[in-house]
């Protein structure tokens, strides 16, 4: 259940950030839903070893270094997710900022609410 609900909510995301953010392309519904997968599978599998390995830079950087890593991640997933684009480092920056706000407010009021 917690899968299905951080793939919608990386969806939702996903499609505002198709909107909000020029650069950024979603073909589909469907290509949504598996980006939204996509993208929750590398920061379940992917992104806690970068964290690790590029934990010096992260603390050099006082954690502003996590936005570039999740930057990786979204471009990640355009690049395995047909019908999803990323042109740029910026949309890309811009997306993750997105991504993670919303995945941010959601979570919480999923979480808040399912209690």
């Amino acid at each position: 259940m917690r899968l299905l609900l951080r793939v919608l909510i990386n969806t939702a995301a996903l499609l505002l950030a198709a909107h909000v953010v020029t650069g950024v392309e979603v073909r589909s519904l469907p290509v949504a839903l598996a980006a939204g997968l996509v993208l929750g599978l590398i920061n379940a599998v992917v992104r806690p070893v970068l964290v690790f390995l590029t934990f010096p830079l992260t603390l050099l950087t006082l954690g502003l270094f996590l936005l570039a890593l999740n930057a990786f991640c979204v471009w990640l997933t355009s690049a395995l997710v047909p019908g999803f684009t990323v042109q740029g480092v910026w949309p890309a920056l811009l997306t993750a900022l997105i991504v993670s706000a919303v995945s941010w407010v959601l979570s919480a009021f999923f979480t808040t609410a399912h209690r």
